[in-house]
């Protein structure tokens, strides 16, 4: 596969039509960031013979002189290597339901504790969260975060999961795997929400520090993903394999369906074939609807039927549990015995409406069991969105919010 090459003031893409599509191409460090406590040594890189530090942490391989950003801003080459340049500054923190994420299967009606950084690794036209994902301004990052605050303030929430998501956690590995350590002391789970474009070692230490993850398959084809997102469509399928041969981490796909982009028949039908195959009938497929957004303004938002033909596809491909997402479908929403048709989980938008499962996730009718990690009766928390001032759970004062170096 070809490689995507990083030069001068940022990544270029080879391909001129996903060159057009990079704002805010990677700027040089200043001075500043450089001195900054969190700015910390970023892993996952190599020194080139031409004296350029190689990114390995995705396959866009950046290669950078010193005083360079890569195209996801968050990562940097200095003389002595590579740096992460936002470890322990975050923003966007609210307590959500965990269906938000989404993750139906995945400790129902219970509350997580979400929040995100800056910049990201792809470049979609359609991103959804362009404010932080395609930030080029780390002010905005307002909040000291250190992996214990954080594990301090989801577990005073009464959360029992923390999300990385916004932006995708693949660019701050080393904060993101030190967050899920400080949580897992406490007993928070940690959760993914990734494109899952990452590359197979350090993929393999970010999701041993996972218990659950959403991928966004964002389409089936190369020239889909090299043309809208900038990248390429084989490592994320490579991702989505490896989550389910070699690791335990309950992780559910979710697709936003595009009129006219990716929403034919044929790939939806080559998708969830794929699906089938390679995945199985139980990992959980999301369709979720397109709204105009970031620099795709010119197409219609997606209309529900479109979302149920790709449902009636999936199923008819043999996958047990697909949803639709960003409309208001009850049905389409819940969740069904796949061999008794009883409703397990009924939705109404994050709305529990309905609970026919046993403590350990069996159906309550038949007996079969329901794929996914239940623990004991659903949450109680409902559609609630809590924005959250982190300082408020800071009783060690700022010292407590200086961030370590990450572990290795």
């Amino acid at each position: 596969m070809r490689q995507d090459k990083c030069s001068a003031f940022g990544a270029r893409l080879e391909n001129p039509a996903a060159t057009a599509q990079i704002h805010g191409m990677a700027e040089s460090l200043d001075d500043a960031t450089l001195t900054s406590p969190h700015t910390v040594p970023g892993r996952y890189w190599h020194r080139l013979d031409d004296g350029r530090v190689q990114c390995d942490l995705c396959p866009r391989f950046c290669k950078l002189h010193a005083g360079q950003r890569g195209l996801c801003f968050s990562r940097a080459a200095t003389e002595d290597g590579m740096v992460l340049t936002s470890y322990g500054r975050s923003s966007g923190f609210c307590v959500d339901p965990v269906e938000k994420k989404p993750l139906n299967h995945f400790l129902p009606g219970s509350a997580i504790l979400s929040f995100g950084t800056a910049g990201c690794n792809l470049t979609c036209k359609f991103c959804q969260n362009w404010d932080m994902s395609k930030s080029r301004d780390m002010d905005r990052l307002a909040d000291a975060a250190s992996p214990q605050l954080l594990a301090r303030a989801a577990t005073d929430l009464g959360c029992r999961s923390i999300a990385f998501t916004y932006n995708d956690p693949t660019i701050f590995l080393e904060y993101a795997v030190d967050v899920a350590a400080a949580c897992k002391s406490v007993g928070i789970k940690s959760v993914a929400v990734s494109a899952g474009y990452i590359t197979p070692e350090p993929r393999a230490e970010f999701y041993r520090h996972m218990d659950a993850a959403n991928i966004d398959l964002k389409g089936f084809t190369e020239d889909f993903y090299r043309t809208i997102c900038g990248g390429h469509l084989q490592p994320v399928l490579d991702t989505l394999v490896y989550l389910k041969r070699e690791t335990n981490v309950w992780f559910e796909v979710t697709t936003l369906l595009i009129p006219g982009l990716n929403d034919s028949d044929a790939e939806l039908e080559a998708m969830c074939a794929w699906f089938a195959e390679n995945l199985g009938p139980g990992v959980p497929l999301h369709f979720t609807a397109y709204h105009p957004d970031w620099k795709m303004r010119d197409r219609e938002r997606t209309p529900a039927s479109t979302l149920q033909k790709a449902q009636t596809i999936a199923r008819k491909a043999g996958l047990r549990y697909v949803y639709v997402g960003n409309v208001h479908d009850k049905q389409g929403s819940s969740t069904v015995c796949h061999q008794c048709g009883q409703i397990l989980i009924g939705r109404d938008w994050y709305v529990l409406s309905d609970w026919n499962l046993t403590a350990d996730g069996h159906c309550t009718a038949c007996g079969k069991k329901m794929a996914g990690v239940i623990d004991g009766p659903p949450g109680i928390w409902g559609a609630k969105r809590r924005p959250v001032r982190l300082r408020d759970f800071d009783r060690d004062g700022p010292k407590h919010n200086q961030p370590v170096f990450a572990r290795t």
